[in-house]
Order: C-alpha cells, then structure tokens, then sequence
C-alpha cells in the first residue's frame, strides 16, 4: 500500500486512522448495553431518556449520507461507522420502545419518523444541487454541526464532574473510548485534508483530554460505588 496517493495525501495513514477509528466507535456503540440490559430486566425504562439514542441516530444518518461517494470522496470509513452506529441506535430506540409507557412510546416513534423526515429531506434536497462543490459544502456543514454538538455534550459531564468532585458518572474506559475515536477521525480528515471531519473530531480530541485529566485528579476522590451507565454517546 502507498504511503501517498496522486494528489498527495496520506493513503495508508489514512486508513490505518480510519480503521483504528472505526474499533474506538464499536466500544462507544456498545456502551448503553448494560442500561438496556436493565431495561429489559425490569420491563421498564424508569427514568431513563430516550431522546439521546434519537439525536444519535440522526447525526449518524447525516454523517453517513456525508461520507458517502455522492457527497464526498475518500470517506467510505465514515459510511462505515456511521452505518454501523445508526444500526445500534435503531437497535436501542426499539428496544426503548418496547419496554416505555404508552406516552413516552408515541412521543418516540413521532421523533423518529421525524428523524427518517429529516435525513429523507437532506439527501433527496442535495441531491437537486447539480454542483458537487456545492452539495458537498451544504451536507459538510449540516455533518459538522451536528458532529460539533455531539462531542461538546460531554461538557455537562465535565461541568458535573467539577462541581461533585467524583468522577461517578464519568466511567473511565467510556471517556477513553471517546478520545481514541475522536483522535482516530482528526487523524483521518487531517490525512484526507477534509475539515468537516478533522474540525468537529478536533474539538471531541481536545474534549477527551479534558475528560481523562480530570478522571485522574478526582479519581482518588470519587466514592466507591458502581458507576451509572451512560446514556449520551459522541459519533463520528
């Protein structure tokens, strides 16, 4: 395998980024699988949200459809990841569904045929723009605006972290996920000069960092006791 294509970007560093990136992604898409084994246990959701599984499936839909060859080029690892975490949100929507109230249930299923509207509207509306500069650049922004709120969300965890001095509702081996991942992608769109990936996996990098640090110097503080499970999840 080449080290640099025609155009001089990075070919082999590129994969092995997208690659490592798409190993990072599966720990994050398997994270809520304790929580939903739960779920399924007590045949309820309790107090749990299902809104963050929504916004997930969505922003995977969107960036999906991005890095696909009708948008733009040399990105099949984000169709990859991003397919396989749309799965995985589809996946726990149902099974959220499956075990709420009938209220919760309905308010679910109308945000989820609102998602399919949404991501139906993006691909069928950009495909009218016959200029590929133009598509890519409308679909780029959509992607990274998206990606952008997804990876500052863990900023309420930062923020909670500081304020109760534990480190209980932020689980070491999650937060570690999501720096690899998030590093894996920078790496990518930086080898694929694409800053609609290397911006939005840039900041998740830096918020990663922000994530571990304050896990090792509250860590000796945080109380013995098991951690609760995630709901919220940062996606390429």
């Amino acid at each position: 395998m080449e080290f640099f294509t025609a155009d001089g970007s990075f070919s082999m560093w590129k994969d092995v980024a997208g690659i490592a990136g798409n190993i990072f992604a599966f720990g994050l898409f398997v994270s809520p699988m304790p929580t939903f084994r739960r779920i399924m246990r007590n045949k309820s959701t309790e107090q749990f949200s299902g809104l963050p599984y929504i916004y997930a499936l969505l922003n995977c839909l969107i960036c999906l459809w991005y890095g696909s060859p009708y948008v733009s080029q040399r990105n099949f690892m984000l169709v990859t990841v991003n397919g396989v975490g749309a799965t995985f949100q589809l996946c726990y929507i149902i099974l959220f569904i499956l075990h709420t109230d009938e209220k919760t249930k309905m308010r679910m299923l109308v945000l989820l045929l609102v998602v399919f509207a949404v991501v139906a509207l993006v691909v069928a509306g950009s495909l009218q723009i016959p200029e590929k500069v133009t598509r890519w650049y409308l679909v780029g922004f959509l992607s990274c605006g998206s990606l952008v709120s997804m990876v500052a969300s863990p900023l309420f965890v930062i923020n909670l972290v500081i304020q109760t001095k534990s480190v209980e509702f932020m689980p070491f081996y999650l937060s570690l996920s999501t720096f690899l991942m998030s590093a894996s992608f920078f790496m990518f769109g930086l080898f694929n000069s694409d800053a609609f990936v290397y911006t939005p996996n840039g900041i998740g990098t830096v918020l990663g960092i922000v994530q571990l640090s304050l896990y090792c110097y509250y860590h000796r503080n945080s109380i013995e006791e098991e951690a609760k499970e995630p709901l919220i999840v940062s996606y390429v």
